[in-house]
């Protein structure tokens, strides 16, 4: 199993958990809290398109353990002085309900509107630019890196990094603009295989919840009916105080005359 620094180069290129969050090795909590806040609105397993789940979950992790590690006063002192980092936190640790925990629940609309104004914002221009020279031009590895993106989305990502490789920004990877048509058909494939995976886990996931849905109607009618009987007398009468003992029958007396 890989450590935790090398999941922070896989998922973000470095081992600094600092520079990963995009804060000072100074920062406040506040400021700590903020871009955690940030960073893990644009990576949230709930939010990010289904061929991406599985690994946006992994950067969720990631980043909930830097929040950890950095919101600990005597963690941080040990990695700022050692760069040491607590590899013990058990690994069925559920972030999710820690990220629920510091923020509210999340809702679509803030999400939606995070990625409408993150698309084209100069934040995406910094990760595309960052995944670019990290990968050395591997669109794989950039359609990873870069939150909200797809392939769909890749005429775009070349177009911005030929601007800058044209603007003397960044160094100029052939293999990025002279990509083989069969490795992106493979590309392609990979992420509509994915898809309809996780379409099928949905669907799986869903019919799930509607079968427990239904089982817990018919346990509350079944209680409900119930509890009718036994209000309204459908269910057994109560045994009366002499049930079970031989009474004499009473005469009747004869009408005087």
């Amino acid at each position: 199993m890989a450590s935790f620094k090398e999941r922070c180069v896989e998922y973000f290129g470095t081992d600094d958990i600092y520079e990963i969050l995009g804060v000072e090795r100074d920062a406040t909590e506040k400021e700590i809290k903020k871009a955690y806040h940030k960073l893990s609105l644009l990576v949230h397993p709930d939010r990010v398109d289904d061929s991406k789940k599985a690994l946006s979950t992994e950067k969720f992790k990631v980043l909930g353990k830097i929040h950890a590690i950095l919101h600990d006063k005597e963690k941080r002192k040990i990695y700022d002085d050692y760069g040491e980092i607590d590899e013990e936190t058990d690994s069925s640790f559920n972030w999710i309900d820690y990220w629920r925990a510091i923020f509210k629940k999340i809702d679509v609309k803030v999400i939606e509107e995070y990625e409408k104004n993150y698309i084209g914002s100069e934040t995406e221009l910094r990760d595309i630019k960052k995944a670019y020279v990290a990968s050395k031009g591997n669109m794989d590895l950039i359609l990873e890196m870069v939150p909200f993106s797809n392939c769909a989305n890749e005429p775009r990502i070349i177009e911005i990094v030929r601007k800058m490789v044209d603007d003397g920004e960044v160094e100029e990877y052939p293999g990025f603009f002279n990509e083989p048509a069969a490795k992106k058909a493979r590309r392609k494939k990979k992420e509509d295989k994915e898809k309809k995976v996780a379409e099928k886990i949905n669907r799986q996931t869903l019919d799930q919840e509607i079968k427990l849905n239904n089982e817990r109607r018919l346990k509350g009618f079944a209680d409900m009916i119930s509890d009718l009987e036994a209000k309204y007398g459908g269910a057994k009468k109560r045994k009366s105080l002499t049930d079970g003992q031989k009474t004499t029958p009473v005469k009747k007396r004869k009408a005087r005359k």
